[in-house]
């Protein structure tokens, strides 16, 4: 039987070492062997759990504040309300539930969800059927007109090519062959654009991961927000500035060797806001805070306290894990960030100062 594995073998063999980037791409979205493409990549069966999957809170509070700015940019009578990577369509169905209650939201909201795989696909369909929803390949395919948009967990599996910072120049990490096993490599001396703006905060050794997908990404969002009005809310693991390898794999809900068995473990790595700050031009940016911090501006702890009330003792117990999970500081509270970029001069979005 062909795996993904062995066709990497081959291809490495034939022609060489790859690049990260190739590496992530064809296991996470290879149409036979992709992660993404198994049948229940995400949750319980799967080898991750999100945040929207823990609890309806997050979908829900994510929802106020993208209705709370379509309301304070005027309430654009079409718009387009999108995410990127939707994954089981958790979030979409309990955002679009939270602002049901929002008169004229629903009614103008036009769902596009940027997906590439169909069985993932299949699965938002079933979801989201009162919808109608859209699905784009990419994120350039969205209509122009105003863009209130949500990603969340998205720009980690965006795939990366990561550096090592020499005396003179830089060398690339590639992956190759060795027998039957897929090993690291280093390539050969490299200089480009994008590694020199690099050397003013690196040292001889440093590494530093670039992600070319997400500031494309980036800049085509902030380009419609520009010209029509909306937002784009952004919640990943990372920080500012971020150096050293932070290129991992999960499997199973346990870390993994990234190497092992391609396309059955979730290949991530940590999201540099900088850089996404950097590439979003002409909008503004709200500062990065983490989300702790931002459910708890958006009430978390209210709502928590409001289903609550309705709960059994089983689900009680299961309802407060899942908010000290999302809030906790020893859990997701500070692991994950949140930033919005919005129109220069408009009202910044609820939850962020």
């Amino acid at each position: 039987m062909d795996t993904l594995k062995k066709r990497l073998l081959r291809q490495i063999r034939s022609r060489g070492p790859i690049s990260l980037s190739d590496y992530m791409g064809a296991c996470l979205l290879d149409p036979d062997h992709g992660y993404y493409c198994r049948p229940n990549p995400i949750g319980a069966e799967g080898s991750f759990t999100t945040a929207p999957e823990i609890s309806q809170m997050f979908g829900e509070l994510i929802g106020i504040c993208i209705g709370q700015a379509w309301m304070d940019q005027g309430r654009p009578d079409r718009f387009t309300l999108a995410e990127l990577g939707p994954g089981r369509g958790t979030l979409m169905a309990d955002l679009l539930r939270a602002t049901a209650s929002i008169p004229g939201f629903n009614r103008c909201a036009h769902v596009h969800l940027v997906e590439r795989s169909q069985r993932l696909q299949g699965i938002q369909a079933e979801r989201l059927r009162d919808h109608d929803p859209i699905w784009c390949q990419h994120a350039d395919d969205l209509p122009e007109q105003p863009l209130f948009l949500v990603a969340n967990e998205f720009f980690d599996a965006l795939p990366i090519r990561q550096f090592k910072r020499m005396q003179e120049s830089w060398i690339e990490t590639l992956i190759g062959a060795n027998g039957n096993r897929l090993v690291y490599r280093d390539s050969g001396p490299i200089r480009c654009n994008a590694l020199m703006a690099k050397e003013a905060d690196t040292e001889p050794s440093d590494i530093v991961e670039l992600r070319p997908l997400a500031d494309r990404i980036i800049c085509s969002l902030s380009q419609t927000i520009r010209e029509f009005g909306g937002i784009a809310l952004i919640a990943d693991y990372g920080d500012l500035h971020l150096k050293g390898n932070t290129f991992q794999a999960v499997r199973d809900h346990r870390t993994a060797n990234p190497l092992d068995d391609p396309g059955l473990a979730d290949l991530t790595s940590h999201v540099d806001f900088s850089a996404i700050i950097r590439s979003a031009e002409g909008v503004a940016a709200t500062p990065l805070i983490t989300q702790g911090e931002f459910l708890g501006r958006m009430g978390i702890a209210q709502r928590a306290n409001m289903l609550a009330a309705s709960a059994n003792a089983e689900q009680l117990h299961d309802h407060m894990a899942a908010y000290r999970r999302l809030t906790g500081s020893d859990q997701m509270g500070t692991l994950f960030k949140f930033v919005a970029f919005h129109p220069l001069g408009s009202t910044t979005p609820p939850g962020f100062p």
